[in-house]
């Protein structure tokens, strides 16, 4: 029996696909729009067994009610949200680089959830946490404001067509939420391929009253940051990687940004560890 035969009651199992993802509010107006694709893949033996095996251990459901990470984690230490963590490479690499502070990706694609189990099994990481579902209910709902040391957003579905851009996380409400869940002097740092939607990104997060970029415009790669296979393609490709690391600052300290380039206060310091 895989992940996908599983019925969606069973308490040690996240739910199967069964129909359209669920929607998350990016825009205004109270309009439920789906910023992400749901897929299936196939599902090998290694992959199953880390479902079978990892999932009552690391995973959870995003549901309604208050984290408690304690009791997920086993301890209190400074808390990363891995928002689309795809296959789970970058997620693992960087959580065992840095065992000090706790990593809660979310995904919704089945064999990225079960690679990434089967990644902390194989590693012996104890600071990684599945959940499967929205990444902006989870924020919403089961996050304290004030809560993340820091949130990875890297290389979200950029919505190319313009119809569509509506449909694109980083938008000035899920910013806006993101940034709440913050601590003051926590990082909010995005990675995309796609230049369009990095001048977006850019625009965005430069006009939140309480973000301030760490950069003049664009950020270099910071070394926590691993090279993805699907980053590895994209240069091979002739696609430039765009970098952007803000920074949660009190609202009466920031700045207004100065346009769409985001150029309004700039922060010094090192980005070792966002």
């Amino acid at each position: 029996m895989t992940f996908l035969d599983v019925d969606r009651a069973a308490p040690d199992r996240p739910p199967a696909d069964a129909g359209p993802a669920r929607q998350h509010r990016v825009g205004g107006g109270g309009t439920s729009i789906r910023s992400f694709h749901t897929r299936q893949g196939r599902m090998t033996t290694r992959l199953d067994d880390a479902i079978t095996h990892g999932w009552p251990l690391h995973g959870l459901v995003v549901s309604g009610g208050r984290l408690d990470r304690e009791a997920l984690f086993g301890r209190r230490a400074p808390l990363v949200l891995e928002i689309g963590s795809g296959m789970g490479d970058a997620t693992a690499a960087m959580a065992a680089a840095d065992p000090d502070r706790d990593y809660l990706a979310v995904e919704v694609h089945v064999p990225g959830i079960a690679n990434l189990l089967a990644l902390v099994r194989e590693r012996g990481l104890t600071n990684v946490r599945i959940a499967r579902g929205d990444a902006l209910d989870l924020a919403r709902d089961m996050l304290e404001p004030d809560s993340l040391d820091a949130v990875h957003v890297y290389f979200p579905d950029p919505w190319p067509k313009l119809k569509h851009h509506k449909r694109r996380l980083i938008q000035p409400a899920p910013v806006a939420l993101l940034r709440s869940r913050l601590r003051p002097g926590g990082v909010l740092h995005c990675a995309t391929d796609w230049a369009p939607y990095a001048d977006a990104m850019l625009a965005t997060l430069g006009g939140d009253p309480e973000l301030v970029n760490t950069a003049d415009g664009f950020a270099p790669r910071p070394a926590h940051r691993p090279l993805t296979k699907f980053e590895n393609r994209g240069v091979r490709a002739g696609r430039q990687i765009f970098d952007l690391v803000f920074r949660r600052v009190p609202a009466s300290t920031a700045a207004d940004p100065t346009g769409p380039t985001g150029g309004g206060l700039r922060i010094s310091g090192t980005m070792d560890q966002p």
